[in-house]
């Protein structure tokens, strides 16, 4: 089956380097005008200039007229929260009356609060639930989603919500793609055995996750409220002998937290980086490791010190814009927003 979308105002080909575009390359969107593009069996066959093109439409093509519109690549949305259970609505209403990400945390909210609602929840109620989060992405025009467990802290639960997110990408239309995120905070049933649960994570989960084929990922949350540099170079460097690939989120709340790591480990990514400084910048740069900004957190918790995104391109890093969606920093779907 072919179809052919004609009458394109601009399309937007992102042809160019097979790398991060970095610096001025940023800029460079390879439009077309007056264009058109051929889909044969789900992929994209040809793309150029309708005039030059237009006599090589197959036969029996489906036509579309874009109608002078822009047409453009799906999003990816590259650091996402996916699967979860209920909302953290209340604690929206505790920010605007001035209590912290932290001292929200401190009392029970927070991550502490979804990984009780997650863990009570089945697999179809979260199934559901994940699907009319990629949905709602979807509509914004994102197609492609890295999404992070992180919400069980416990092997039955972790398992779960990998498992969700295989179903998930198993259906389509959007391209899921998993990361192992155990090491999201320390669960209840740990608070006085920091070690064991680390030992559980590098001993007992990423080996069978890994094994079983459930992540491509492996993230750890690196800050003060989280996991220690330590604690989080012990469970990454596990994961990269399993084979998984390595995320971190860094610098969200205190600079020296994870984006130094994230440059020793050769991560693909460090995230967040609202306090990074200019010489962790540097580092990530040499180590060609992607910065992963999320304004859309710092938006919804009412922060002002949003990620140094200008230096960071000045520096030479290929940024990333992701949204963070999350049932309580940032529920935030839309990629159009981010941007």
């Amino acid at each position: 089956m072919a179809t052919a979308v004609v009458n394109i105002g601009q399309l937007v080909t992102l042809a160019g380097p097979a790398r991060p575009r970095v610096g001025a390359e940023l800029r460079e969107l390879r439009l077309v005008k007056n264009a058109m593009l051929v889909v044969e069996n789900g992929r994209i066959t040809a793309a150029g200039s309708f005039s030059e093109m237009c006599a090589s439409i197959p036969k029996n093509a489906e036509i579309i007229d874009a109608q002078q519109r822009l047409v453009a690549p799906g999003f990816v949305d590259a650091h996402t929260h996916l699967v979860f259970a209920g909302n953290r609505a209340a604690e929206f209403e505790q920010r605007i009356a001035g209590a912290t990400y932290q001292e929200i945390a401190a009392a029970g909210g927070g991550i502490q609060s979804t990984v009780k609602l997650t863990r009570a929840a089945s697999e179809e109620v979260l199934l559901v639930a994940a699907r009319r989060h990629r949905d709602w992405m979807l509509r914004c025009g994102t197609t492609t989603i890295e999404a992070k467990s992180g919400y069980g802290l416990n092997r039955e639960t972790e398992l779960l919500m990998l498992r969700v997110l295989k179903c998930l990408n198993d259906e389509g239309p959007a391209t899921i793609v998993p990361t192992l995120l155990a090491a999201h905070t320390v669960p209840e049933e740990f608070a006085g055995a920091r070690g064991e649960y680390v030992r559980f994570i590098v001993e007992e989960l990423i080996p069978e996750v890994a094994a079983a084929g459930l992540a491509r990922y492996c993230d750890a949350f690196c800050d003060d409220h989280a996991f220690t540099v330590e604690e989080s170079r012990t469970v990454l460097t596990a994961a990269r002998r399993h084979g998984l690939g390595l995320r971190v989120h860094a610098e969200q709340f205190r600079p020296g937290t994870g984006a130094a790591l994230a440059a020793e480990l050769g991560a693909a990514t460090a995230d967040h980086l609202e306090v990074v400084d200019t010489e962790a910048m540097a580092r990530l740069r040499v180590a060609g490791v992607q910065p992963v900004v999320l304004p859309g957190s710092v938006f919804a918790l009412g922060r002002t010190h949003y990620p140094p995104a200008r230096e960071m391109i000045e520096q030479g890093l290929g940024i990333v814009l992701a949204t963070d969606f999350n049932p309580g920093s940032s529920p935030v779907a839309s990629m159009p927003f981010v941007l």
